[in-house]
């Protein structure tokens, strides 16, 4: 299965100059943890970070730094990972435990911003997929436990 099938197409997005107030807003408004830093090129939006509610608390909240003026380039984490959605799903699980991200901004071949892949979307997908399995161990049982009392 591919990134593209299994990612979340709604990304909540903001600038590099907006405030860490208007992040926050951003987060409680759509519910997420997480709000994904893009800018134009070439009329498209590419990822350049991720800012986290963590990253909230710790650099902002914790340091007692005034929230309406620093802004989300200040505090975002400079090194986002990416896939691409033509991307194996096994592909994008392996890179998030290799770079220890929760969350991984899918792009498409050009780079644009197409989705977003989180640890709770890889979990789904891995519980999914180990039910099936346990039901073809409790199915192979039953149909044996037929054909052989």
């Amino acid at each position: 299965m591919s990134v593209g099938e299994i990612c979340n197409r709604e990304v909540i997005v903001i600038q590099r100059d907006a405030t860490v107030v208007e992040a926050a807003k951003l987060m409680r408004q759509y519910h997420v943890g997480a709000v994904i830093v893009v800018e134009k090129r070439d009329g498209r939006q590419v990822p350049v970070g991720v800012v986290t509610d963590r990253d909230l608390v710790i650099e902002v909240v914790a340091t007692e730094l005034d929230e309406n003026v620093i802004t989300v380039g200040d505090i975002m984490a400079q090194e986002v990972f990416t896939i691409k959605e033509s991307a194996a799903s096994y592909e994008a699980i392996e890179l998030m435990r290799r770079r220890t991200a929760r969350r991984l901004p899918v792009v498409d071949d050009a780079g644009e911003l197409t989705g977003i892949l989180t640890l709770d979307d890889a979990l789904q997908l891995l519980s999914a997929e180990l039910l099936d399995l346990a039901k073809l161990v409790r199915y192979e049982q039953k149909k044996e436990t037929r054909h052989r009392p």
